[in-house]
C-alpha cells in the first residue's frame, strides 16, 4: 500500500507499469475506490506509467470532515503529481472524476496532457436529489441505499448475467465511510462547468453510455459539442461502462491516450 501526505489529506494510491512511461492518472466515481479500475490496469499498465487513486472520504483514503470541493479533489490530484514527481500526466475519471478532470482542465492546463471524460456531465442536477442523499446517508449510512445506487452502476441484464460484479460492486459503495460519500455528495452538487466548457484547451474525449441514467448520454453529447475539438464514444452499458463494455472502453483510452507522445 502507498499513500501520500498532502496539505490537509492522506491519500491512498497504486502504481502499474513501467516509470518511464507516460503517466495516465485514473479518478474514482462517487462512492468507489480504485478497485473499479481493474479491468483497465493489465492492457494501460503495458504502455503507461498508471496512477490510480482513492478520491479523499473514499476507499482507503482519509476521511476528512466534509463538505467537500470539486476544487479540493482537484487539488488533490495536483498534490499527488507532485508528491509522484510527475510535471505532467494523462487523466481519466469516470462521474464525479470527470468532474475533476474539468477542474484540473480549466485551472491547470499545464499539468494535463490528454482528458477523457468517462459517464460524467458538465452538471449533474437537481442539487436538491444530492442534499436528499446526504441526508439519508448521514442518518442511516450508505448501506442504506447501497442497493438502489449501484442498481444505476450497470444495466440489469450485464447485472444479471454477472451477479460477482453486481456484488462487489454494492459491497464497495456499502463500504464507503458515510462522511466522505455525504462530502463528496455535497462537491458533485456544487460543480457546474457548463459555461466553461469552450475554455477547455486540454485534448479531451468523452465516453458515454447509452443507457446511462445518471449521466445520460446527452450530457455526454453536451460535453462533446462544447469542448473545442473533442472526440466523443458512446458505448453500451449504464453508468460504468469500463465494467460493462470493457474492451471497448480500453480501446478507446489506449487509441485516444496513444494518438501522439507527451512533451
Amino acid at each position: 500500500m502507498a499513500f501520500a501526505d498532502l496539505d490537509g489529506i492522506r491519500l491512498h494510491y497504486r502504481t502499474d507499469g513501467d516509470p518511464a512511461h507516460p503517466a495516465l492518472v485514473l479518478s474514482n466515481s462517487l462512492g468507489a475506490s480504485l478497485d473499479m479500475w481493474a479491468p483497465q490496469v493489465e492492457p494501460l499498465a503495458r504502455r503507461f506509467h498508471l496512477v490510480r487513486y482513492d478520491t479523499r472520504g473514499h476507499g482507503q483514503s482519509e476521511v476528512a470532515p466534509g463538505p467537500y470541493t470539486i476544487a479540493q479533489l482537484g487539488r488533490d490530484v495536483i498534490g499527488l503529481l507532485d508528491h509522484l514527481g510527475l510535471g505532467r500526466a494523462h487523466f481519466a475519471g469516470v462521474s464525479m472524476g470527470g468532474l475533476t478532470g474539468q477542474w484540473l482542465a480549466l485551472n491547470h492546463p499545464e499539468r494535463l496532457a490528454r482528458l477523457a471524460l468517462c459517464n460524467t456531465a458538465a452538471y449533474i442536477g437537481p442539487p436538491e436529489n444530492w442534499t436528499n442523499r446526504v441526508a439519508a446517508v448521514r442518518a442511516d449510512g450508505v448501506g442504506s441505499i447501497a442497493d438502489a445506487l449501484a442498481a444505476r452502476w450497470l444495466t440489469a441484464d450485464y447485472a444479471a448475467a454477472h451477479p460477482d460484479l453486481a456484488s462487489s460492486l454494492r459491497r464497495m459503495l456499502a463500504a464507503t465511510a458515510a462522511e466522505g460519500y455525504a462530502g463528496a455528495c455535497l462537491a458533485v452538487r456544487d460543480a457546474d462547468f457548463r459555461a466553461d466548457l469552450a475554455r477547455i484547451a486540454v485534448p479531451t474525449l468523452v465516453i458515454a453510455g447509452t443507457h446511462d441514467l445518471s449521466t445520460p448520454a446527452a450530457e455526454g453529447r453536451f460535453l462533446a459539442g462544447n469542448i473545442p475539438d473533442a472526440q466523443y464514444r458512446e458505448l453500451s452499458g449504464a453508468h460504468l461502462t469500463n465494467l460493462e463494455d470493457v474492451a471497448r472502453f480500453n480501446a478507446a483510452l489506449l487509441a485516444f491516450f496513444g494518438e501522439a507522445p507527451m512533451s
